[in-house]
């Protein structure tokens, strides 16, 4: 069951990114049912729960909502990475497991991204540590939101 539930978020959020404009529940079941037989309020508590996750915004319009989303595709996978790779106690089997699952294409895509990763390098701190967030600005002084003077940062 919850893998079927990812899969139709999955499909709704597709028609929505692929639609770019705002939907209603009828427009998405009608077009999920082109696929599959599906209940109405099957999909009208999916497109609600990906509102409550912050994957949709929604609109009252009469008694409909209109639905689109909050961000790019890739920033919802990039999520859905995320959450799966945090589930597990051993992250770094989990992604030896994942890289073994991947194609060549998507091996080569991730060497790509990574050149590109290493383009922008991350503060050197580590979130975690003394040195980061608020006693990182606290030794460095008062933020005046003034640029140009004073240490770097």
């Amino acid at each position: 069951m919850v893998r079927q539930l990812g899969e139709l978020e999955n499909a709704i959020m597709t028609r929505v990114w692929q639609w770019n404009r705002p939907v209603t529940v009828r427009e998405v079941l009608l077009d999920l049912r082109s696929e599959r037989e599906i209940a109405y309020t099957t999909v009208m508590t999916v497109l609600d729960k990906l509102h409550r996750k912050g994957w949709l915004r929604r609109e009252r319009v009469g008694r409909a909502y209109r639905y689109e989303p909050v961000s790019s595709r890739e920033a919802y996978t990039a999520a859905l990475m995320n959450d799966a790779w945090a589930t597990g106690d051993n992250p770094a089997a989990a992604l030896v497991h994942f890289f073994g699952l991947m194609s060549p294409e998507q091996r080569e895509a991730l060497r790509d991204a990574l050149r590109v990763a290493a383009l922008f390098p991350t503060d050197p701190v580590a979130p975690d540590s003394p040195e980061s967030g608020a006693e990182k600005r606290a030794e460095s002084g008062p933020d005046t939101g003034e640029t140009g003077s004073g240490p770097a940062r």
